[in-house]
């Protein structure tokens, strides 16, 4: 029998709420994409070129760069992880307004708006995936996260209530973050052990480990174990946007143009791709925490590349009409074979992606790690963005052998040099990258503290008996 605990489904709940704000992404990318092959909206800016909206879709990641490095890492570690989200949140919603109303004619305000949606969406994302996280049991981690990227799919948005108890710990906040842990954890004894891991884990990083500011870069470079986790996130992050998937996100439209006429076939298979995106992430869910994130990837990585040779072959060597034109059940396949790559992605590198990203750095350096790892995103992104269309109208489908070049490439990285890190307690993941335990490491410095406070409270209480004892000589 199935019994109901309100605190893991509190733990759950506030989670999925924030995992919400990973919607400020998905929906803007998908109306985009759906808008660039609007015949009204093209008319509306006077036919924009190629070049044109290449730049639309890389002025949107240079504002998501811009904020997810240098904004996004401060705001979150000085005034708390709800901030940092509130304020990407808002940012999106004026966005909104700027592009909704741009002038007929006028693509440069429609450019505005669009850096100011990557500004909002810098500042939110690299903080919801880190929040998650700090809440989550590392039993549950993997499976939480792996929402993360089904929000991308579902698309709506809420505002989330409970802040990070390791974000408490950090400001030295005991009392508050065990207020938040007694709200997702089960007993009081289950909240004090792991308030004590926090405080020791977070002591030595801010004892040791130079973790405010402008050191947080200089931390990341000096420490050889930190070093290796920033070099191998941003080459995984890097890659989610290189394994074809960036491309088809921004031109699927564009894509598809080349194999159907109809645009109501083509919003169709867009619609399609959506929904079945939901159900494809969900196999995030059962799989992380069960096959582990390095076979994750692998996986996926592999058939990602089957996938997009299988598409280049299909395409470019089936016999075409008598017009040029792709045959019906050619191009039925290639819509097949997408909705596969899809089913690979999803669950590896969409979603586990941001899973291995937020849980693998310390807590002196997360916020500002997983800020500009997750950037790489953007950087691969802008680049494959900016040259794909007319990588495409120059090669045509042999563009996908180059995705499945990559995606080879991947597979063989991950293989060879990343760990395992599921079931891993952030406060350990150092161990696994050949780093310091900063339990083990910070509980004599706790343990110091308790005892010099404890000479302090008796030599106080020493002094008062003594002048006590004055009071009644006299």
């Amino acid at each position: 029998m199935v019994v109901f605990n309100p605190t893991k489904a509190r733990e759950w709940a506030v989670c999925m709420v924030s995992a919400t704000c990973m919607v400020l992404y998905g929906y803007d990318a998908s109306v985009f994409n759906a808008v660039q092959g609007s015949k009204l909206w093209l008319a509306y800016f006077n036919e924009p070129t190629a070049t044109q909206i290449g730049l639309i879709n890389s002025i949107y990641i240079v504002g998501n760069i811009v904020a997810g490095f240098f904004i996004s890492p401060f705001v979150s570690n000085k005034f708390g992880r709800r901030v940092a989200i509130f304020i990407g949140s808002f940012l999106v919603i004026i966005a909104t307004c700027v592009q909704t109303w741009a002038p007929r004619g006028h693509l440069n305000a429609f450019l505005g708006g669009r850096f100011i949606v990557g500004l909002g969406q810098g500042m939110a994302l690299p903080v919801g995936s880190v929040y998650i996280s700090e809440i989550a049991r590392s039993s549950v981690r993997g499976r939480v996260l792996s929402f993360w990227q089904l929000f991308y799919s579902v698309g709506s948005f809420i505002a989330f209530w409970i802040a990070s108890p390791r974000w408490y710990v950090s400001k030295g906040k005991l009392e508050h973050a065990r207020r938040s842990l007694r709200l997702v954890r089960e007993t009081e004894a289950e909240v004090e052990a792991e308030l004590l891991e926090m405080r020791e884990a977070i002591e030595y990083e801010q004892r040791e480990l130079s973790g405010s500011g402008l050191q947080v870069y200089k931390t990341l470079w000096m420490d050889k174990s930190l070093r290796w986790r920033f070099f191998l996130m941003l080459v995984i992050n890097a890659g989610q946007q290189l394994t074809g998937q960036g491309s088809l996100n921004s031109y699927s439209t564009i894509i598809y143009k080349r194999v159907f006429k109809s645009a109501q076939t083509i919003s169709l298979i867009n619609a399609l791709n959506a929904s079945m995106g939901i159900l494809f992430t969900l196999n995030c869910f059962f799989l992380v925490d069960r096959m582990g994130r390095k076979w994750l990837l692998c996986v996926g990585a592999i058939g990602q590349a089957c996938c997009m040779v299988i598409v280049a072959l299909v395409e470019t060597q089936s016999p075409t009409t008598s017009t040029g034109a792709t045959t019906r059940p050619v191009a039925i396949s290639i819509v097949f074979l997408l909705f596969l790559f899809i089913l690979f992605y999803k669950p590896s590198w969409g979603a586990t992606v941001w899973v291995i990203t937020s849980e693998v750095f310390s807590m002196n350096v997360r916020a500002h790690a997983v800020g500009m790892a997750s950037q790489t995103q953007n950087i691969a992104n802008i680049i494959v963005n900016q040259f794909f269309p007319q990588f495409l109208d120059n090669c045509g489908f042999y563009a996908f052998f180059l995705f499945a070049g990559i995606n080879v490439g991947l597979f063989l990285f991950v293989f060879f040099l990343v760990p395992e890190t599921r079931g891993v307690k952030l406060e350990e993941m150092d161990v696994l990258f050949g780093g310091k335990n900063h339990i083990n490491e910070g509980a004599d410095l706790v343990t110091g503290e308790a005892s010099e406070k404890a000479e302090e409270d008796g030599s106080e209480k020493g002094v008062v008996a003594t002048i006590e004892t004055v009071k009644h000589s006299v």
